[in-house]
């Protein structure tokens, strides 16, 4: 199929040569939340931009794989690493999802907000089955999205946004993956909410969608 529009690993190497945390930058409210009491494995970053949450992984007992489109993104991750010094429990490769999944499976998959205003029409559906199918028995699936956003931000989907996305419902996000009866169990399906402050001061709501499965064991 011909795209009509850049592929992600251009758009996002655009995406990251303007925008930088100049640094590792945030890690992840959900993450750090949901993986807290977990037994650390081996773990997979979807889209793992710039490495913080990989890092913050590697540094806490996990043997990570850090993924995403942009070449600049995994550079940045590789350096970020090296300053932070998680040794060799984290490292980071240059994968295209829509058509290029990292093998394996592990014990812990994680999706932060991983959506992306060149995807084609079901590719973000597919790649979550994908990182579905890559959890180890046992193991946890954590897929963050974003619903809604603040009251002060233009509604999705907006062209003038630098990243502009079409957003899922929860009952989407769930249903994409077409999980397998009787072998998962969900550990959180619900709305969280975080208060932002738009560009003069406003205040705001933005919910994000928390689905968090464990596959059982055989």
């Amino acid at each position: 199929m011909t795209r009509s529009m850049p592929s992600a690993p251009a758009f996002w190497d655009g995406f990251y040569a303007e925008h930088t945390h100049a640094g590792t930058g945030p890690v992840n409210r959900i993450l750090i939340a949901e993986v807290d009491g977990l037994t650390p494995g081996t773990a997979l970053d979807l889209g793992c931009a710039e490495g913080a949450d990989a890092i913050w992984l590697a540094g806490r007992g996990w043997d990570v794989l850090g993924v995403d489109a942009s070449r600049l993104a995994v550079e940045r991750a590789h350096a970020h690493a090296e300053r932070l010094g998680p040794g060799r429990r984290v490292r980071f490769v240059q994968h295209d999802l829509g058509t290029d999944f990292p093998p394996g499976r592990f014990d812990l998959v994680s999706a932060q907000f991983l959506h992306s205003p060149v995807a084609i029409p079901g590719e973000r559906e597919r790649i979550l089955r994908r990182a579905a199918a890559a959890v180890a028995p046992g193991g946890h699936l954590l897929v963050a999205s974003h619903w809604s956003v603040p009251s002060w931000h233009p509604a999705m989907p907006d062209p003038g946004h630098p990243v502009n996305l079409t957003l899922q419902s929860p009952a989407e996000n769930l249903a994409a993956l077409r999980l397998a009866k009787g072998e998962w169990a969900i550990v959180r399906d619900e709305l969280s909410q975080i208060e932002l402050v738009g560009p003069e001061g406003q205040a705001g709501l933005r919910e994000d969608h928390v689905l968090h499965l464990r596959r059982l064991e055989a």
